[in-house]
């Protein structure tokens, strides 16, 4: 009862403003038919590859869910999003099917036996391959299924009783066996609500600082406290191939759990009290033990306080062991990361980190294995004496990866990539990894040379390419790339030389498909798979991408859509949408490289403008707008007029290339796209309409940082009122569009937002509409939400964009 309470009450407050003539609609409405089939598609199945590519899985979705099925019983506590009815995920979109195709053969073969009405996830194939397991949601829980690989059948090998609330479900064990999370069966019946609460609640502070971005669904009341202990008391259970089931370990709240590689060892993290009312679960204490296979207690190996209380900025971390994971390459052996300069990027230190192991039996002390001057990053692990160490530093948006042996940890460490993470010009790329004896993956490698893959890019957009990388000489050698006028993708190596690979191959109108490559012998390319094109209507619209030039001559680029056979000097300018998302960057020579490929397939997603080019529009899709900030200069404090220069450049070119009429432009974005659109209607009247969704307009409900904005409201207040539309309601005389999803559980888009803002624009007579999508997230899910929100924009597009003061061909 208590729950069904919030949720009315949630859309109550949803609700607020809408009894207004102008939001007297009150059922679901649909787009044009033309945008209405296009949404309907068929979805393209992804692809998973055995170890030696000689057969790919075809996992087939299922499609958007409906407002009913969206609209069941919810728990948002501590962060997460809860199914009462299953102890999983309230939002997930399952699997319906699965299929096996032999690589070469072009064989198919239906997994036989699966569960009716099937929304499978969590697929894990044994080491050996002979078995694939996956969970099935159910009505009242979530089970264990398994495929015999052999005979290509499922069966059920669990009762509805696995625990997914924080996800980390199951692992193989090396003999075959599986470890799963499920729930207490002694825990009982779900807590019911007090009918009064036993007093009021109460937080206190003792004088440290305790900064914190803005967190959707925290914990509020002790009842809150009941129900996330509840849905978290969990055990470890050990399931054979025959559904024999066995204990394993204590009860507890389980936040997660880790084979080791041997199979020997468990590391668990256990979440302790107190919980908070002010971070999410993924920040509440827990422990960290290590387990015997069997469930025996072996070592404490660390205790971790509560997060509530780190430095600001977004290279500031927590103190004492972070990121414990067990080496790929090794049997027994954990390996994590301490800050030394207390977790505040603002200190300065030569060592900021230090990498640390501890191998079975856990008895001694730990080992320096290495030292970071940013933060750590990860490692790459190999064998014995080669691995890639990682590191990164957000404030100079900069990446170090340097060769270790982690046999020889005085030898130190050599770098062999120092560069700007945002420099895609001169990325070498990410090591590909193939799977070793204890199904973890590692580098592959020959000698002191990687392989690597990388998006390529250039000025004339990405340009894909597999490469070796020798580690010792830095010297980095193309074996392959891919060729206009398709954007390509090598995603699995199959020969020890780099010779033999499968590829992704698109181009703007084929369907990407997979594709086998052998550049050494003299044949053709192999298709592998043959999945059909889900966006018939609009196969043969045209594309392209375009380059000019901002006020302060930074390059820009944008990719335009216009309709089939359209033709500018013919048929004249058309209404154009403009869609985009502002990005930082501390070098205006990276802010103007060209991101995307003119030879993408043109998929559509809920979110897409691209639908409206059904309607006669010209769409301008990936518009560049960089924010450009150098040296101890921040991005943000130029947002503004940088962002207006954007917009003007964009204009500029769209109209200069006859396709845009200057009149009918609209500009849109979802999330800080929404926050870029609404700030251009106030400081412009570039635009005929702007259409904002799921965004945030006042910066002080996200006083201590935003997007990358680091500093915090106290820190920079001139920034953080000027960057807020909020601040700048009066100023708008362009008709704009606000559309939320009432359930938003992205951080600083509370629903809120959209309330103020729109009361703010309203308050000074704006034209102004504001749509609430009941049960939505930040992302839209339900079918009959998607069709509103496209019937919404239509509409309003039609009203203020294409029948605004057009302009006739020249004859």
């Amino acid at each position: 009862m208590n729950l069904q309470r919030k949720l009315h009450q949630l859309l109550a407050v949803a609700l607020i403003g809408l009894a207004t003539p102008a939001f007297s609609q009150v059922t679901y409405q649909t787009p044009p038919q033309a945008i209405t089939d296009l949404v309907n598609a068929p979805s393209t199945p992804s692809v998973s590859f055995s170890k030696d590519g000689e057969w790919m899985m075809l996992l087939e979705r299922a499609d958007n869910p409906s407002i009913e099925e969206l609209s069941q019983p919810e728990l948002r506590i501590a962060g997460l999003r809860i199914n009462p009815a299953t102890s999983g995920p309230s939002r997930s979109r399952g699997v319906e099917n699965i299929k096996i195709r032999k690589t070469k053969s072009g064989e198919e073969i239906q997994i036989t036996g699966l569960p009716e009405k099937a929304s499978m996830g969590s697929f894990s194939l044994s080491r050996d391959e002979k078995h694939l397991a996956f969970t099935n949601t159910e009505s009242n829980g979530i089970s264990l299924w398994v495929v015999d690989m052999t005979t290509f059948t499922a069966k059920k090998l669990s009762d509805a009783i696995l625990n997914d609330v924080m996800g980390n479900v199951l692992i193989w064990t090396p003999d075959n066996q599986l470890l799963v999370k499920t729930n207490n069966a002694s825990k009982g019946a779900m807590p019911q609500a007090p009918s009064a609460p036993a007093g009021p609640v109460v937080q206190e502070t003792t004088g440290n600082a305790a900064p914190s971005r803005t967190y959707q669904d925290l914990l509020s009341n002790p009842y809150d406290e009941t129900l996330f202990a509840y849905f978290m008391d969990t055990q470890l259970h050990l399931i054979s191939l025959d559904g024999t089931s066995k204990p394993v370990g204590p009860k507890a709240m389980i936040k997660s759990f880790d084979l080791s590689p041997d199979g020997s060892y468990i590391l668990v993290d256990i979440i302790k009290k107190p919980f908070s009312y002010l971070v999410p679960a993924s920040r509440f204490p827990y422990d960290v033990e290590i387990w015997s296979s069997t469930g025996q207690k072996v070592k404490t190996l660390a205790q971790i306080p509560l997060d509530e209380e780190r430095p600001t900025g977004f290279d500031a971390t927590v103190t004492g062991p972070r990121s414990i994971n067990w080496r790929a390459d090794k049997p027994a052996v954990l390996y994590w990361v301490e800050a030394q300069d207390g977790g505040d990027g603002k200190v300065e230190m030569e060592e900021r980190e230090i990498v640390y192991t501890l191998a079975a039996p856990f008895s001694g002390q730990k080992q320096q294995l290495a030292t970071t001057s940013l933060r750590f990053g990860g490692i790459s692990w190999s064998t014995d004496d080669f691995a890639i160490l990682n590191e990164r530093w957000f404030g100079a948006r900069r990446e170090i990866r340097s060769v270790i042996d982690p046999s020889n940890p005085s030898a130190g460490k050599k770098t062999i990539i120092d560069r700007s993470y945002d420099d895609i010009y001169n990325d070498p790329g990410d090591p590909m990894y193939t799977e070793n004896e204890y199904g973890r993956n590692v580098l592959i490698r020959k000698g002191d040379v990687i392989f690597m893959t990388s998006e390529g890019g250039s000025p004339e957009g990405s340009m894909p390419f597999l490469s070796t990388f020798d580690t010792k000489t830095k010297e980095q050698e193309i074996l392959w790339r891919s060729q206009a006028p398709y954007y390509e993708r090598a995603v699995k190596l199959l020969s020890e030389d780099g010779s033999e690979f499968i590829t992704i191959k698109e181009s703007t109108d084929i369907q990407p498909n997979y594709w086998l490559v052998n550049s050494k012998k003299r044949i053709a390319p192999q298709q592998i798979t043959n999945f059909t094109h889900p966006f018939e209507s609009i196969k043969n619209i045209n594309k392209q991408l375009v380059k000019y030039k901002r006020n302060d001559g930074l390059d820009l680029s944008a990719v335009i859509y216009t309709p089939e056979g359209y033709d500018p000097k013919a048929d004249g300018p058309l209404p154009v949408l403009m869609w985009a998302y502002p990005r930082e960057y501390k070098s205006a020579e990276i802010a103007a490289q060209v991101r995307g490929s003119k030879y993408r397939f043109t998929r559509l997603s809920w979110g897409s403008p691209i639908y409206w080019v059904t309607q006669g529009y010209a769409i301008m899709d990936q518009t560049e707008m960089p924010i450009v900030g150098e040296g101890d200069k921040e991005p943000n404090d130029f947002f503004i007029e940088q962002l207006v220069a954007n917009a003007e450049a964009a204009i500029d070119h769209i109209v200069e290339l006859g396709i845009g009429d200057r009149n009918r432009i609209a500009v849109g974005g979802h999330s800080y796209g929404a926050f870029m659109t609404a700030n251009l209607l106030s400081h412009t009247d570039l635009f005929a309409a702007g259409i904002a969704r799921s965004g945030a307009y006042n910066r002080t409900l996200t006083p201590f940082g935003f997007q990358y904005e680091q500093r915090t409201y106290w820190q920079a207040p001139e920034v953080y009122f000027n960057m807020s539309p909020f601040s700048f309601a009066h100023k708008v005389k362009t008709p704009i569009l606000l559309i939320h999803g009432e359930a938003d559980n992205n951080s600083g888009t509370f629903p809120i937002q959209s309330e103020r803002y729109y009361n703010a624009l309203k308050g000074h007579g704006a034209t102004a509409r504001l749509v609430f999508l009941p049960n939505e997230s930040h992302g839209y899910a339900a079918e009959e939400s998607i069709l509103h929100t496209l019937y919404e924009m239509d509409s309003w597009l039609d009203k203020y964009v294409k029948n605004k003061n057009k302009i006739e061909p020249s004859k």
